[in-house]
């Protein structure tokens, strides 16, 4: 146990570094160190006690490079959107959100090109309502996600910020945010006595970390200290979007496979536990096919439904979409092990 603890703490002031290097990233590396010390539904709890002290640390060092104009139209409007992030949580799968926040960090591949001058052209002042908009958004996806830094990090690095005004005035405005977090983990019991003294632990060496990485930031041009920034997104998309697809094929039961007869490939997904198939064909080209229920055939199918009902022993439903034609509801029938198939269009009471 100890020498895990040793290892955390030296993981947390090389995380920080990077973190402030890169505009966020610490939990990717924490997080798995944490989960081999405590139960997941505790880790928040730590790492957040950790950020928290690591913005306050921030703060105290980098006070003077603070953009006020941004924090003051940023934190009001962040601080209602955590809150609502934190209460949907209840309802929304954090896992598509993830997924979502993972393609938009990939989608930052492009700035790793871009030229010096093209960089300090795109860097120019957001009007207020931007400030608000994006306020709103960090707080929520926050609220969410329980992570914020790197998603919103491209906004920082396009407003025309210095390196130490970047450091300062995400520290600022990400704050009230980890408190806030703090406290909706403890009124909702997400922590534990080993969770607030490994927190306390990971809050020791941000403190360290914010001390000393003003000694690193000089070495840093401004061009590079963006692209490093940029790199951490998309590396960070790209891990996320691993992790996170794992869980949701795990989660959701997702599985593919292929078909091949005659001059047709069907490729069936599985998705929690509905079958949808994909078909191409060289007559009809691609089709989607759904399993459905009787009660979703319309009126004048139902009453078919009902006549073959009495006629078969059993009865397997498909709604088929296909490009640029109306969708087409196709009847599996059964009678003593012989199979019978009709088909009918939307708005036609002929069988095919």
């Amino acid at each position: 146990m100890l020498l895990n603890v040793i290892f955390l703490f030296v993981g947390t002031i090389a995380a920080f570094w990077i973190s402030a290097i890169c505009g966020g990233g610490a939990s990717l590396i924490l997080i798995p160190i944490l989960n081999l010390l405590l139960p997941a539904s505790v880790v928040p709890f730590s790492l957040t006690i950790g950020t928290f002290t690591s913005s306050a640390s921030r703060i105290a060092v980098f006070r003077k490079s603070i953009r006020w104009k941004i924090f003051l139209w940023f934190v009001p409007f962040s601080i209602p959107a955590v809150v609502l992030g934190a209460w949907l949580i209840k309802f929304v799968n954090p896992n598509y959100l993830q997924m979502i926040v993972a393609f938009l960090l990939i989608l930052n591949l492009p700035e790793l090109f871009k030229s010096k001058k093209a960089v300090q052209k795109e860097q120019k002042e957001y009007p207020k309502y931007v400030l608000v908009i994006i306020g709103f958004c960090a707080g929520f996806v926050s609220g969410i996600t329980g992570a914020i830094g790197l998603l919103f990090n491209r906004f920082y690095l396009r407003f025309g910020l210095n390196k130490e005004e970047i450091v300062a005035t995400r520290a600022a405005n990400e704050i009230f945010l980890h408190f806030i977090k703090l406290i909706i983990y403890i009124a909702i019991g997400l922590y534990s006595q080993t969770a607030l003294w490994l927190g306390l632990t990971i809050a020791v060496a941000t403190v360290i970390s914010s001390y000393t990485v003003k000694y690193i930031l000089p070495y840093l041009s401004e061009f590079l200290f963006r692209k490093i920034g940029y790199g951490a997104m998309v590396v960070s998309g790209v891990i996320l979007m691993a992790g996170t697809t794992r869980k949701i094929v795990a989660q959701d039961k997702i599985s593919f496979a292929n078909i091949k007869r005659d001059h047709e490939t069907e490729s069936i997904i599985s998705w929690r536990n509905t079958d949808f198939v994909i078909e191409f064909a060289f007559d009809d080209g691609f089709e989607v096919e759904r399993p459905i229920r009787s009660k979703e055939l319309p009126a004048h199918l139902k009453s078919k439904y009902d006549q073959l009902a009495k006629r078969y022993d059993h009865i397997a439903l498909e709604k088929v979409f296909t490009v640029l034609k109306e969708p087409t509801y196709e009847f599996y029938c059964y009678k003593l092990g012989i199979l019978h198939k009709f088909t009918w269009n939307i708005k036609s009471d002929d069988a095919k």
